[in-house]
């Protein structure tokens, strides 16, 4: 690698560690390889392309019935990336954007995803350490554990001050050949909070967002 990228070798090796500490290659005793994280990533690149191609109408649509702030998100490992995003006429301070990553767990769109996950993956992030935005965000796993039963029964997932003190959001899950890809949310200052209102709208969005993508597919 060093030859041929013209490095010096210590820092070529230091390239390959960072590489190999976030899983984009795998060390073996024969030489360094590419590792599976890379495939991943290759497998998200189309997904995401698809995925903003059939979203984008359907957030316009959903911006211009609410006036709020639009979130697509796609989970990446424990956190949610933000794919998408168009901000709301009186929009406030968000600790969003895209390309950027939150906590799944304190969320909308992280717990939209979370909530129908596999089952394995759900148990994984159960046993793990819950982190803490706010003073709100869920650090128990039996009370994450009853929100994600109730987002299954309702399809949908709200956050309410977690991920930032006077915001809140409504979110639901988008599906392709059925299993869950990506998530769709309305964020609001909490003080105009109006569930009622804003789950028609966003559950219709979301399920034309799962429909574009499967007329994508056929």
């Amino acid at each position: 690698m060093a030859e041929r990228c013209h490095l010096p070798k210590t820092t070529a090796y230091r390239l390959l560690t960072e590489l190999t500490a976030v899983g984009a290659v795998q060390r073996r005793r024969d030489g360094y390889y590419l590792g599976r994280r890379l495939f991943e990533l290759g497998s998200i690149v189309p997904l995401e392309r698809d995925l903003r191609h059939a979203a984008l109408p359907f957030m316009h649509d959903l911006f211009e019935a609410t006036h709020e702030t639009i979130h697509l998100g796609v989970r990446d490992g424990l956190d949610v990336v933000y794919v998408e995003k168009i901000r709301g006429h009186e929009s406030f301070a968000l600790p969003s954007r895209v390309g950027g990553r939150l906590p799944l767990t304190c969320t909308g769109v992280g717990k939209a995803l979370l909530a129908y996950s596999s089952p394995a993956f759900v148990e994984e992030v159960l046993s793990r350490p819950l982190r803490r935005l706010t003073r709100h965000s869920i650090i128990d796993a039996k009370q994450l554990e009853e929100s994600l039963g109730q987002v299954q029964a309702s399809g949908l997932a709200y956050d309410r001050e977690e991920a930032q003190l006077g915001g809140a959001c409504i979110a639901a899950p988008i599906f392709r050949e059925g299993a869950v890809v990506a998530a769709l949310s309305v964020s609001v200052p909490l003080a105009r909070f109006q569930p009622t209102r804003l789950a028609p709208a966003v559950k219709t969005s979301a399920l034309g967002i799962s429909r574009a993508l499967a007329r994508s597919l056929a």
